[in-house]
């Protein structure tokens, strides 16, 4: 299906499939993060592991990364016609 500039969905389907692919990243490493408290007054040293503190937000904050790459992605075509409307209207301003 070919789309006029005006109906042109906001994100193509690869775009979508990136922004999921950047939620579960997220959700792994906020499932990283998770793990048992303190029971009564015995206190649990495992809340300062290394992987709740250290791995688990890196991969949280590259899930967002991959996300914000993931919205501004851009396809081949989409540039090259961005750069022919482009040309043609500095056609039309001279």
């Amino acid at each position: 299906m070919t789309w006029t500039k005006e109906q042109r969905p906001t994100f193509e389907k690869i775009n979508v499939a990136l922004i999921g692919i950047g939620l579960l990243i997220i959700t792994l490493g906020f499932l990283l993060m998770m793990g048992s408290a303190n029971e009564g007054e015995a206190f649990n040293f495992d809340i300062f592991s290394f992987r709740r503190v250290t791995i688990a937000p890196m991969v949280a904050l590259f899930g967002f990364l991959f996300i914000f790459f993931a919205i501004l992605r851009t396809s081949k075509k989409e540039r090259e016609t961005s750069e022919k409307d482009s040309l043609e209207e500095v056609k039309t301003i001279k």
